[in-house]
């Protein structure tokens, strides 16, 4: 099984990271409120990590689910972004509705 970090807990990413869990995949979560983190840790069984780096470290996959092109950038770049925490060949996923330019911007 995976190793895989989740970022963003709300309405869809609580349950979606309880998926990845129950399948058998060791799941570490952040999200801007650690309660929440804490919470769905509590209940699923997994890891909650105080930022998206400490999510992402070690993960084969992150994934994200958060509200816009904003939250997106967030829990990606700077220093204690997901994308300082990933190694190389790492696969990065979202599931959120952002603009394509944000999209090429992180890409690149």
């Amino acid at each position: 099984m995976a190793n895989c970090a989740f970022l963003g807990l709300g309405v869809m990413g609580f349950p979606m990271a309880g998926h990845l869990m129950a399948a058998g995949h060791e799941v570490t979560v952040y999200n801007r409120t650690l309660a929440k983190a804490e919470a769905w840790a509590a209940q699923h069984g997994g890891r909650s990590a105080p930022t998206p780096r400490d999510a992402a470290e070690g993960a084969e996959f992150v994934m994200s689910c958060v509200g816009n092109d904003d939250d997106l950038r967030s829990v990606c770049l700077g220093d204690d972004g997901a994308f300082a925490g990933m190694a190389p060949g790492t696969v990065f996923v979202y599931h959120t509705t952002v603009s394509a330019a944000v999209t090429r911007e992180l890409y690149a």
